[in-house]
């Protein structure tokens, strides 16, 4: 069976990335022994897009229903883009504008997941995923659509059934550079922003009217969400860790 000049290629770019990485990772880190500074600003933006998420939860339910576009901006999350469209219908906010202002929020951290897998390789991919069975089959599946669809993987990335994020470390293992990763990636961003925004102006004023209404009790329904946050990371916390299993005695022989 003959195999296509991409899919070679495709090969090539692991094995070269395999070859790259490091052979043994210190416990939840992707490289070995003392990290770079490259390693270190890659980490860190990686550690400052949750760390950013988490920051911005107590603020979107006080934006979603009067400030669409600048939760847009700040978030590029699937609420604010789908209600800037429902506002573009009733005439308060122009398309055009619920259509980019989303572009930025939405990829401003996805260069740091490319520079992880052009830094890392697969190692990056199994920290995302985790060690466990199910951690295995998104590696799976992120090494399968990345061999299949190579620069497609990035445009659809928002489609497909994995975490985008997986396809962004696949993209930067592969060897793809940086300019092709944030063209693909901005076409991506903007066709999933466009069907979002096509959502929310088919829904209109409906769409308008449950916004406002969670910005009416948005100081309340933020500190609902400070208070969940934190009483789930203490009980989180408290959790006692699983009991080592008990060894099994070892047979005495009678060697008489």
């Amino acid at each position: 069976m003959r195999r296509s000049a991409a899919g070679a290629t495709y090969d090539q770019r692991m094995t070269t990335a395999q070859d790259k990485a490091p052979e043994t990772a210190q416990p939840g880190l992707p490289w070995a022994g003392r990290p770079q500074r490259a390693d270190l600003i890659c980490w860190f933006g990686i550690a400052a897009s949750g760390l950013y998420a988490l920051a911005l939860i107590p603020v979107r339910p006080l934006l979603i229903g009067h400030h669409p576009v600048l939760l847009e901006l700040l978030t590029g999350s699937m609420t604010s883009i789908v209600t800037a469209g429902a506002f573009a219908r009733v005439g308060q906010v122009p398309l055009a504008l619920a259509v980019v202002a989303a572009v930025p929020g939405m990829i401003m951290f996805d260069p740091f997941f490319w520079w992880a897998g052009r830094r890392w390789g697969r190692g990056m991919l199994t920290i995302f995923a985790g060690r466990g069975r199910r951690g295995g089959r998104l590696v799976a599946r992120a090494e399968k659509y990345g061999h299949r669809l190579g620069w497609l993987g990035v445009v659809f990335a928002y489609y497909l059934p994995i975490p985008a994020a997986l396809l962004f470390v696949v993209a930067g293992w592969t060897g793809m550079r940086l300019l092709t990763f944030v063209l693909l990636d901005v076409l991506g961003a903007l066709l999933w922003i466009g069907l979002l925004v096509g959502l929310g102006y088919y829904l209109g004023q409906d769409a308008v009217d449950v916004a406002k209404a969670i910005s009416h009790y948005g100081l309340w329904v933020s500190i609902g969400l400070v208070v969940v946050i934190i009483v789930s990371q203490r009980l989180k916390n408290r959790r006692p860790a699983a009991p080592e299993p008990e060894k099994a005695p070892e047979k005495v022989t009678d060697e008489n």
